[in-house]
C-alpha cells in the first residue's frame, strides 16, 4: 500500500517501478519527504546508471552502522550504504539504500557511473569497513594509514580517554614513517618513461598556498604538472562521531567549526534538519533574521576568498582592505550575537535572542558603504592585467565535468549553469526575496572569482530587504521541542523552568526518523543527514560539505599546467580544510 501511495506522487519512483519492477525496491517514508528506496546491491549499478541522465550528480554517499538502532527499517542489515542523488531540472533528490551484513561487507563500486564516488567510497571504507569491489584504489582517506579499526562504527571509541594512553616507541615511529612514504606506483604513476624521468614534489601539508593542512603530491616533468594526488585528513576532528555523543542542542557549536568561515550559516543546515525531524515551524521573524545573518556571513567568507585569491596570484594590498571590511562586519555580528567568527547563534526553532536595539543603523551603514568599496576592489584586483593573465583560462572545466565531480555553488555557476538552491528550491524563507543568481561561462579560475564577487553584491541586496521588511513577532518557536525555550517564559511558572532546564541539560527527545535539508552555503551545497532513534542525541550525523568533492577534481583540471597555475587553481576553489576533513 505504501509503495502505491508514494509512486503515485513521484514520477521517478514510478519510472523505477516500471523499469525494474516494484518488487526490487522497498520504500521508506522520511520526514523530509525525499523518496528513499532500499534495493539489493546486485541491482545497484544498473539502477544508478539508469538514473544518471536525470540525476547527474551524486550529491553524497555515506554509511550507517545500524546494529544498535531500535527503529530500523525492515530492509536494513548491519550496515547501510546511502546514495543521495540530485536532479537539477526538477530540483528533486532521491536516496538509494543498500544493506550489507557484518560478515559480507561488500558493495560494487559506482566510480564508473559517478566519478566523484571515488573519495566517498574510500571514506565509507575508512569509517565503516565497507569494501567496494572494483574500486581503483581503496585505501584510507581521512584517518592515518596505520589506524586500527573503523572510527564511525558503534563499537569504536569516541574519546582518547576510552583508548590506551598514547605511546610512540622507535619501532612504532618507524612504521608510521614507512606508512607515509609516497610510492608513485600505488597511484598509477610512472617514475620515468623512455624520454623523461619525472620528479615528485610535496606541496604541503604546511604551505601558505594550500590554505590549511592539505598536501598535494605532484608528478612533474620539469615544472609541468603531469599528475597530482590530493592528500587530505590532516585536519580530521571526528565531528560526525561527536554528533552521536552531544545532545541535539549542544552540538550546534560544533557546526560552526565545519566551514569555519561560514559562521551561523553552518548552524542553518543543521537546525533545519532537526526542525524537519521534530515538525517545528519557525516564526517568520526568526526566518528573516536567519537569512540576514547567513547572508552577512556569505559576505564575510567571500571577502576572505577575494583577498587571499588576489594574494595567491601576487597582489598584496587587496587582502588588507578586504579584511578591514570583514572586521567591520564582525563588529555587527558581535553586537547582535555576542560572538564573532563562531557565534553558534541559531537555535532549534529560531535564534538565541531577539535583535538588539540599534542593529538597524549598524547594518544599514555597512551595506550602504560596501558597493563603493566593491567598485574600488574591482579596479584594484579583478581588472588588474596580471591577475587576469594568471587566472583566465586556467583550471577550466565544463558543466558536465562539474556535475560528474560533485561541484556545487559558485564553482558550478562559473561554468554557465544557472542554478541556486535559494532561488530554485527555496528553503527557510528565501522565496520571499528578490535577487539575481550570478553566472559566468568559462569555468576557469577567473570566472570562479567573478561569481563570488557578484554574490557579495546580491547578498547586500538580500540584507537590505531584510532590513526594510523585518517582521514583528517571536524570535523562537513555542514548540515543546524548541531548544532552549524562550528564557523569558521561565519566569512565569515552575513547569516552564523545569522544561527549560531539561531541554538544556539533556536536550529534547527528537522523534525517530531521517532528514536532511540542503542549503546553498558559502562554498556550495551543505547538508546534515540526521538519523534520530527517538532519543536526546543523534544516532547518525552525516555532514555533506562542498569542499570535499571540490578538492577531488584538482588532478583533472591541473594536468599539463605549471606549478604557479596550480596555485591559482587552489586559490580559486575557495575551500576550507575543516569543511573537507570534518
Amino acid at each position: 500500500m505504501l509503495n502505491a501511495q508514494v509512486s503515485n506522487t513521484n514520477t521517478t519512483v514510478d519510472d523505477l517501478f516500471a523499469r525494474f519492477g516494484e518488487h526490487v525496491f522497498e520504500l521508506q517514508p522520511t520526514p523530509d519527504n525525499t523518496p528513499t528506496l532500499w534495493l539489493d546491491r546486485a541491482k545497484l549499478v544498473e539502477v544508478l546508471s539508469h538514473l544518471k541522465p536525470e540525476f547527474p550528480m551524486l550529491l553524497d554517499l555515506f554509511g550507517i552502522d545500524e546494529r544498535l538502532r531500535e527503529h530500523r527499517h525492515p530492509a536494513s542489515s548491519d550496515f547501510t550504504v546511502v546514495y543521495h542523488l540530485l536532479n537539477f531540472s526538477r530540483c528533486e533528490e532521491i536516496r538509494l539504500k543498500v544493506g550489507v551484513a557484518m560478515g559480507d561487507l561488500c558493495v560494487p563500486t559506482t566510480v564508473g557511473v559517478y566519478p566523484n564516488a571515488n573519495w566517498y567510497e574510500r571514506e565509507a571504507w575508512d569509517m565503516f569497513g565497507v569494501e567496494f569491489s572494483g574500486h581503483p584504489n581503496l585505501r584510507r582517506i581521512l584517518l592515518p594509514p596505520t589506524w586500527v579499526g573503523h572510527a564511525l562504527r558503534k563499537d569504536h571509541p569516541a574519546r582518547a580517554t576510552e583508548m590506551e594512553p598514547f605511546s610512540l616507541d622507535d619501532e612504532k615511529q618507524a612504521r608510521e614513517m614507512e606508512a607515509l612514504t609516497f610510492r608513485p606506483e600505488d597511484w598509477g604513476m610512472q617514475r620515468a618513461t623512455e624520454d623523461a624521468e619525472y620528479m615528485f614534489l610535496n606541496l604541503g601539508p604546511n604551505h601558505p598556498s594550500v590554505h590549511g593542512v592539505f598536501r598535494i603530491a605532484l608528478q612533474l616533468d620539469g615544472e609541468v604538472v603531469v599528475d597530482s594526488v590530493p592528500d587530505i585528513g590532516y585536519h580530521h576532528r571526528g565531528a560526525e562521531k561527536m554528533g552521536e555523543r552531544q545532545s541535539w542542542h549542544s552540538y550546534i557549536p560544533y557546526t560552526d567549526r565545519i566551514d569555519y568561515l561560514g559562521g551561523v550559516m553552518n548552524n542553518m543546515a543543521y537546525v533545519m534538519s532537526v526542525e524537519t525531524l521534530a515538525g517545528i515551524k519557525v516564526p517568520d521573524r526568526a526566518r528573516v533574521i536567519r537569512i540576514m545573518m547567513a547572508e552577512l556571513f556569505r559576505i564575510s567568507s567571500h571577502l576572505v576568498f577575494y583577498g587571499t585569491f588576489a594574494q595567491d596570484v601576487g597582489q598584496m594590498s587587496p587582502v588588507f582592505y578586504m579584511f578591514a571590511d570583514r572586521e567591520r562586519l564582525f563588529g555587527i555580528v558581535e553586537a547582535i550575537t555576542g560572538g564573532r567568527m563562531h557565534p553558534a547563534w541559531f537555535r532549534i526553532g529560531g535564534v538565541a535572542q531577539d535583535l538588539p536595539k540599534g542593529w538597524e543603523k549598524l547594518m544599514r551603514d555597512f551595506i550602504d558603504s560596501m558597493p563603493a568599496r566593491l567598485d574600488h576592489y574591482q579596479k584594484m584586483a579583478m581588472d588588474n592585467s596580471i591577475l587576469k593573465q594568471r587566472t583566465v583560462g586556467i583550471g577550466t572545466y565544463n558543466t558536465q565535468e562539474a556535475l560528474d565531480w560533485g561541484v556545487t555553488g559558485p564553482n558550478l555557476r562559473a561554468t554557465g549553469m544557472d542554478w541556486d538552491l535559494r532561488r530554485d528550491r527555496p528553503y527557510g524563507g528565501y522565496e520571499q526575496f528578490d535577487f539575481e543568481v550570478p553566472v559566468a561561462s568559462n569555468g576557469d579560475s577567473y570566472d570562479r572569482a567573478v561569481v563570488r564577487v557578484e554574490e557579495i553584491r546580491q547578498s547586500l541586496r538580500i540584507i537590505r530587504q531584510c532590513l526594510d521588511n523585518m517582521p514583528e513577532g517571536p524570535y523562537k518557536s513555542e514548540h515543546r521541542l524548541t531548544t532552549p525555550p524562550p528564557k523569558e517564559n521561565t519566569l512565569q511558572d515552575i513547569e516552564t523552568l523545569i522544561h527549560h532546564f531539561l531541554n538544556v541539560s539533556w536536550g529534547p527527545a527528537i522523534p525517530a526518523g531521517e532528514a536532511s535539508v540542503p542549503i546553498e552555503a558559502t562554498k556550495g551545497i551543505n547538508s546534515y543527514h540526521l538519523v534520530s532513534d527517538g532519543g536526546t542525541t543523534s544516532y547518525r550525523t552525516r555532514i555533506r560539505t562542498p569542499s570535499f568533492p571540490h578538492l577531488q577534481q584538482i588532478p583533472l583540471i591541473s594536468r599539463g599546467l605549471m606549478i604557479p597555475d596550480l596555485i591559482a587553481i587552489i586559490a580559486s576553489i575557495d575551500f576550507v580544510m575543516a569543511d573537507v576533513d570534518r
